[in-house]
């Protein structure tokens, strides 16, 4: 899929497994003829080949280690080293730190270490992160997962994509959507905790989070069991008022 536009297409948006219609979270992210495949949960591997090859990506940014944001990893390095994928050079890789040892303790059959490297040139993000990927920015703002986990904005082909990963509320999410085109923000939780620290928004807070960066658009993923898509929607326009939608598997969203 080739667009000069910045394009949102949905891989996938389930939580904490695949549906039979709906993979985890994934999404590809393109503009000027630069791919970005954005988390990796189960599922999103083959749902990326019906729009690009792994040859044919630009780069791969990770949220954090969740299997379901990052599970298809260890099948994508399979698909680059063992089949017909020939990698001109790794794909560029950007994850929490020490990724590269998370997929090769699990790869590792032998007194060898998997090669990971040879299909991943990894890039570990931090907090304030900047990276050039083709025609696209992306940069990457720690966020509040009770683990290394991050957002991320992707400015460039005449608009803006903030996505927030797995978070709860947070001055770095907020700060990073500050007037983004469009911010894709999970809402996994029906309702706060009553103990512990949040990890999640809930729709109101993802309506009250998008609002509060001047966000043009709303596009609720990552939507828990205890709801369904429609009531986060519903719920989610209570404290927002641009227009609000779901990441459904498939959808594709043009930005700007």
């Amino acid at each position: 899929m080739t667009s000069d536009l910045l394009r949102l297409t949905v891989l996938g948006s389930a939580t904490p497994y695949a549906s039979a219609d709906n993979p985890c979270s994934g999404y590809l992210v393109t503009g000027a003829g630069t791919r970005v495949w954005v988390d990796a949960g189960s599922g999103t591997l083959a749902q990326l080949q019906r729009y690009v090859r792994l040859d044919g990506l630009d780069a791969i940014w990770i949220s954090h280690l969740h299997a379901d944001h990052s599970a298809d990893l260890l099948t994508a390095y399979y698909a680059a080293l063992y089949a017909d994928i020939r990698l001109p050079a790794p794909i560029p890789l950007y994850a929490p730190a020490g990724t590269a040892d998370r997929l090769a303790h699990f790869l590792t059959n032998t007194s060898t270490r998997s090669p990971v490297e040879s299909a991943f040139a990894v890039h570990e993000l931090y907090d304030g992160h900047r990276a050039r990927v083709g025609a696209l920015t992306l940069t990457s703002r720690a966020v509040a997962h009770g683990m290394p986990a991050f957002a991320v904005r992707v400015d460039g082909a005449g608009g803006s994509l903030v996505y927030s990963g797995d978070t709860a509320p947070c001055p770095g999410l907020t700060g990073l959507a500050e007037g983004c085109d469009v911010m894709l923000c999970e809402a996994e939780s029906d309702r706060p905790p009553t103990d512990g620290e949040p990890v999640h928004h809930t729709p109101e807070e993802a309506g009250a989070t998008a609002r509060a960066a001047g966000a043009g658009r709303l596009i609720v993923t990552h939507v828990g069991h205890a709801l369904t898509p429609s009531q986060a929607l519903t719920r989610a326009a209570t404290r927002f008022e641009g227009p609000v939608d779901w990441a459904a598997p498939g959808a594709v969203f043009p930005i700007g």
